[in-house]
């Protein structure tokens, strides 16, 4: 379940002085393996000072591309992401798991109207659902607002103006920087004002199907609240948070005790003991079992695995439906038992 891939460095772009493009080639044999849905991601594993990193990545290139690319916006020192823009080089070998992910765009034989609200490098997954859909039918409609601090600091930048040129009539972007005040962009950050702007005022003939939003947990919540004030239909809006540090909020305080835990993992179990108030996969890590995990925040769907016995809480969920909650699936590195016996199948998912 958690294969990784060697697959190899074609081509690195720099998109701005802090973030860079990197382009993966996929052999013919892998390329049904590597085949995606826009919006998707890849994790990446690499040994950085002896220690091995996950780090999950949003593919931003078009489904027609016969390469992978992931826009790496640095930020962090001696971490992955500063490896990738510091040091990776064209030839250069990564091991990457086939792309997963729930934030998707399924083209459709009728005319789609989409709108999209990202942030820094929430952009990247927008990239590739953007082409998707001007590449879908005709008649689709795209409208963009993307914010950052500069055009200097911009993701993509030259790309989406080329798109806005190619796609006069079915793109429209809106620029807004927080910064600095430059031409054709608004200044200040996404907030209220600017759902009521783009709704309101400059596309208030069009009927969007279907809205996404990527970026800061605080900017997608305010976004969210804003369209749902406005009349729209929540099940419309699909959100994917990125965050820019690691997960350092203090867990509440867990279930006293211990518990026999069973975990299903490509059709063998294992069984331990562990302490309540220890995360679910962090448990099955220390264990040395090898279920799937990615960014370890509750911000990807990775390590999603079902409940056949007993029952688990989660710290944080942001991926997850009331529905499949119900269905007993959960984050397993949000996840803590709550009674003496906890049995979960990350095949049956």
């Amino acid at each position: 379940m958690a294969d990784f891939y060697p697959l190899k460095v074609k081509h690195i772009k720099p998109l701005t002085p802090s973030s860079v493009a990197i382009t993966f080639e996929v052999p013919k044999g892998l390329i049904q393996t590597f085949t995606f849905i826009p919006g998707q991601y890849i994790t990446i594993k690499k040994e950085i000072k002896g220690k091995e990193l996950r780090r999950a990545y949003s593919i931003s290139s078009s489904i027609k591309s016969d390469g992978l690319t992931i826009g790496v916006k640095k930020v962090d020192k001696g971490g992955f992401s500063d490896y990738a823009n510091t040091k990776l080089g064209v030839g250069d070998v990564l091991e990457v798991m086939p792309p997963e992910g729930r934030f998707v765009f399924n083209t459709t034989a009728k005319p789609t109207h989409i709108a999209a609200f990202a942030a820094g490098s929430g952009i990247t997954p927008i990239m590739s659902i953007v082409r998707a859909v001007l590449d879908g039918h005709p008649k689709n409609k795209f409208v963009l607002v993307y914010g950052n601090k500069s055009y200097e600091e911009t993701m993509f930048y030259t790309e989406l103006v080329k798109l806005q040129l190619d796609y006069t009539d079915r793109f429209f972007i809106h620029f807004i920087n927080s910064r600095s005040r430059e031409d054709d962009s608004l200044f200040g950050r996404i907030d209220l004002s600017t759902v009521n702007y783009v709704l309101k005022n400059k596309h208030k003939s069009t009927v969007f199907d279907a809205f996404y939003l990527c970026g800061p947990e605080t900017m997608i919540h305010l976004v969210k609240d804003g369209l749902i004030e406005q009349g729209i239909d929540a099940s419309t809006i699909h959100f994917e948070l990125f965050t820019t540090t690691e997960i350092l909020d203090e867990l509440p305080v867990g279930a006293e005790g211990r518990a026999q835990v069973e975990v299903t993992v490509d059709d063998e179990t294992f069984s331990f003991a562990m302490d309540k108030k220890t995360l679910v996969l962090d448990a099955v890590l220390k264990e040395n079992i090898d279920a799937p995990y990615s960014c370890q925040g509750g911000v990807c769907s990775s390590c999603i695995a079902r409940i056949t016995e007993g029952k688990a809480e989660m710290v944080k969920n942001q991926i997850l439906t009331d529905g499949e909650i119900a269905d007993g699936l959960i984050l397993t590195c949000q996840a803590r038992p709550l009674t003496p016996t906890l049995k979960v199948d990350y095949d049956d998912v």
